[in-house]
C-alpha cells in the first residue's frame, strides 16, 4: 500500500529500538518518512542506522526515559535538530509486570503506570508543543491495548489493564483539546508476537496455546498486522478521524 502524503514527513516512535515500535517505524520509513527512534535501550542507535540503511530515509535516535519529562523534551529537541520537527508520533514504549493484585507493591504498580500512561502523556506533550506553537497539523498515534477494554486471562495484570484503559481516554481527551490542529488516536493491539509477549510464550508454550484458542483468527498477530492501521492514522487519508481507538486483535474482543 502507498500513502503518498507521508513521503518527506517526520515521525517519532517511542520504544522504537525493537519489537512493535521498530516494526511500526519501518512501516513509516517505507512510505518515505524520516524517523526518530526513542528508547531507553542503548541499541536504539544501531536500530536507527539499520532503518536508514534499509529504507534510504533520514533517521535519528535518542536514549530516553519516557517517565522523565525533561529527558523526553530533550530527546524530541535532539531529533528535531537532526531530521526536522516531527508531525507524526507513535508511542510504542510500554511494559507489563504480572502479579496477583493483592500482592502488587507500590513500586511495581507505579512503574507500569509511569511508563505506559505518564510516559505516553509526556511524549505526546513534547510532540504537540512545537506544532501547536507553529499552527501546524500533526497526528499522534498512541499504542494502547485490547487489555484496556477486556480482562486478559489467565494472567493477572491489573496495572497493565488499567494503564491501557487510561491511554484510550487520554487519546480522546487530547483529541478534543487539540482539535482541529492535531489528531490523536489510539491503536489497541491484541496478542502480538513481539519481544514483550515472547518472554512469556517461550517460557510457557501452554499459555500461548490458551491465548490462540481464544482468538477467532486462529493465531497471534504479527507486528506487520498493525502496519496498515498506523499508516492510515498517520496519513491525511484519515484527516477526519480523531479521538478513536482502533482495535486490531483478530476478533478476540468480539466474543
Amino acid at each position: 500500500m502507498k500513502f503518498d502524503d507521508l513521503n518527506g514527513r517526520v515521525a517519532v516512535v517511542t520504544g522504537g529500538a525493537r519489537g512493535i515500535g521498530y516494526s511500526l517505524a519501518e512501516a513509516l520509513a517505507s512510505q518515505g518518512c524520516a524517523v526518530g527512534l526513542l528508547d531507553r535501550l542503548p541499541d536504539v542507535e544501531t536500530s536507527a542506522e539499520r532503518l536508514a540503511a534499509d529504507h534510504g530515509v533520514p533517521a535519528a535516535h535518542a536514549v530516553v526515559d519516557v517517565t522523565d519529562p525533561g529527558s523526553v523534551s530533550a530527546a524530541f529537541a535532539s531529533v528535531g535538530e537532526a531530521i526536522g520537527t516531527p508531525d507524526i508520533l507513535v508511542t510504542a514504549a510500554g511494559i507489563t509486570i504480572w502479579g496477583d493484585a493483592e500482592h502488587v507493591d507500590r513500586e511495581t504498580w507505579g512503574r507500569v503506570i509511569d511508563v505506559n500512561l505518564s510516559g505516553t502523556f509526556y511524549s505526546t506533550q513534547a510532540f504537540a508543543r512545537p506544532l501547536l506553537e507553529q499552527g501546524r497539523q500533526g497526528s499522534a498515534i498512541l499504542i494502547s491495548s485490547m487489555s484496556g477494554r477486556v480482562v486478559n486471562v489467565p494472567q493477572h495484570q491489573a496495572s497493565y489493564n488499567a494503564s491501557k484503559a487510561a491511554v484510550d481516554q487520554l487519546a480522546k481527551s487530547l483529541a478534543v483539546e487539540w482539535a482541529p490542529s492535531l489528531r490523536v488516536n489510539a491503536i489497541a493491539p491484541g496478542y502480538i508476537l513481539s519481544d514483550m509477549t515472547r518472554q512469556f510464550t517461550e517460557q510457557e508454550p501452554e499459555l500461548a496455546a490458551q491465548w490462540v484458542d481464544a482468538i477467532p483468527a486462529g493465531r497471534m498477530g504479527d507486528p506487520e498486522d498493525l502496519h496498515g492501521v498506523v499508516l492510515l492514522l498517520a496519513s491525511d487519508a484519515s484527516r477526519y478521524l480523531t479521538g478513536q481507538t482502533v482495535v486490531v486483535d483478530g476478533g478476540y474482543t468480539a466474543i
